[in-house]
């Protein structure tokens, strides 16, 4: 599960990982789901844990991605929902620095539409510029 960030203006939360199986790559704040857990819950638990941020405005569902990766030497189809998400732009708050050490986070930033369109590096989904484009 994903959440789509955006600020008032269209811009894009976004969180640059460095993970062993797949590279560093751009991605939005998420994670897995505990059991017990519904999707909301879940994606608030994953913003505040990854942004410090507890006051995100969640809401629907955009969109469903699935891909291929391998992580701990077995191939892994992974599909993630992603949910549309509300807030100012701001930067994350609070002592994160175990966080995102553990989650292989190197860095964040708020992208506009258009550099999306042009990034230089990968971005998670594969097609977030199309996908954008459709909202």
């Amino acid at each position: 599960m994903r959440v789509a960030i955006f600020d008032p203006d269209g811009w894009i939360f976004m969180l640059r990982y460095d993970n062993e199986e797949v590279g560093i790559h751009w991605a939005m704040p998420g994670g897995g789901i505990d059991p017990g857990e519904s999707l909301i819950d879940a994606a608030r638990r994953e913003v505040a844990e990854e942004t410090g941020w507890r006051d995100v405005e969640i809401g629907e569902e955009l969109w469903t991605w699935e891909h291929d990766f391998t992580r701990g030497g077995i191939q892994v189809r992974q599909s993630e929902r992603i949910l549309l998400g509300h807030s100012p732009r701001r930067d994350p708050s609070g002592d994160l620095t175990v966080a995102h050490a553990a989650d292989g986070i190197l860095a964040w930033r708020w992208w506009s539409p258009r550099e999306v369109t042009v990034a230089d590096e990968p971005l998670w989904p594969t097609n977030l510029a199309a996908l954008l484009a459709q909202l």
